[in-house]
């Protein structure tokens, strides 16, 4: 199938296609976590995520601007990105349904140095950065992390999600590290 490209430059493709074509680029799972002013914890689900810059190691989480999490990111200047693993699919879509008593459904925990709250159970990856920067595009608010913590959990695989469903890294694979 041949698709033509538009020679216009003002025109943009439907919603319902960019989702479609994004969906084709799978990506680790990550849930994103900060604690507002009255030490409320709030965490939403992210999958875009990207790094940014080994020197300063600096990463970028996209998150959208109604979230009350990206309101606790903001304020608190702090959040932490929990790398999920295989076996926490389940967090992942708690996190992405918005109940407002999700923290109360899992473990967690949280120490003064932390960005946010960490998901140690569910993570086999974290990373505690601050805000140095955002940008806002469209109806999300793209935030530059600088990282200023970083704590990892050897043997799991990590989480993954493209095509609309949930998968884990092939466990029969060479992992090199």
């Amino acid at each position: 199938m041949v698709t033509l490209i538009p020679t216009d430059r003002d025109v943009t493709v439907p919603v319902a296609s960019f989702r479609s074509l994004m969906s084709q680029f799978p990506s680790g799972v990550a849930v994103v976590t900060s604690l507002d002013e009255d030490g409320q914890p709030w965490g939403m689900t992210c999958s875009s995520v990207c790094s940014v810059t080994p020197s300063p190691p600096t990463l970028l989480i996209c998150l959208r601007d109604s979230s009350p999490t990206l309101n606790a990111v903001l304020k608190r200047e702090t959040f932490t990105l929990n790398l999920l693993h295989d076996n926490a699919r389940a967090v992942a879509e708690l996190f992405a349904s918005g109940a407002p008593d999700r923290f109360d459904q899992i473990l967690w925990d949280i120490s003064p140095a932390a960005g946010g709250p960490h998901l140690s159970q569910y993570a086999h990856a974290i990373a505690d950065c601050r805000v140095t920067r955002t940008e806002t595009v469209g109806d999300h608010v793209v935030i530059f992390g600088e990282i200023f913590g970083v704590s990892e959990r050897q043997g799991d695989m990590p989480l993954l999600y493209g095509m609309r469903q949930y998968s884990s890294w092939p466990q029969d694979q060479n992992v090199t590290q």
